[in-house]
């Protein structure tokens, strides 16, 4: 499993109210959510964000509120993945259940710029900055985070296995 496109970069402490403001969050649908993702910190996201595209990011990415909103406005926005160099435990917790791949990689949440083009190998860890050839190594998803992200998430999971 792996994916592949351009990333959008941002700081330290990128919190779920930037990630999806609470004046949106009167609709459960998630569409709805993606059209206003990250719309406080980078306005014209939404408008340039591609299905594939990976958002790099630096320290304590996804902090705040434990809304599950955040990481499914993301995910539902087409948003592949997320790097970075450290999550709030809640978001990493939710992004999980909802089947949202995230990685932290110090190393590449430095270096990787905007604009980039990158690759990720969910099975190996390794990500690849196509743009200036640099590889970096992150802990690659082990088989029942790909399961929960093919299926995506712990809900489909869990009803997938008691269908079998």
């Amino acid at each position: 499993m792996e994916a592949h496109g351009r990333v959008f970069k941002y700081g330290d402490n990128v919190d779920t109210d930037v990630i999806i403001p609470a004046r949106y969050l009167n609709s459960f649908d998630a569409k709805e959510l993606a059209s206003h993702a990250m719309v406080d910190i980078d306005p014209t996201f939404v408008e340039r964000v591609q299905p594939g595209d990976i958002i790099v990011a630096r320290k304590n990415f996804g902090c705040g509120s434990s809304r599950e909103h955040a990481p499914l406005a993301l995910k539902t926005a087409g948003v592949s993945v997320v790097i970075a160099d450290s999550f709030a435990r809640i978001f990493y917790r939710n992004s999980i259940n909802i089947g949202f791949a995230i990685m932290e990689c110090p190393e590449a949440a430095e270096v990787i710029s905007d604009g980039d083009e990158v690759k990720v190998d969910f099975d190996t860890g390794v990500i690849t900055d196509i743009t200036t050839g640099q590889t970096f190594k992150a802990q690659p998803f082990p088989p029942f985070m790909q399961n929960l992200i093919k299926m995506g998430g712990l809900v489909n999971y869990v009803n997938k296995k008691k269908e079998n």
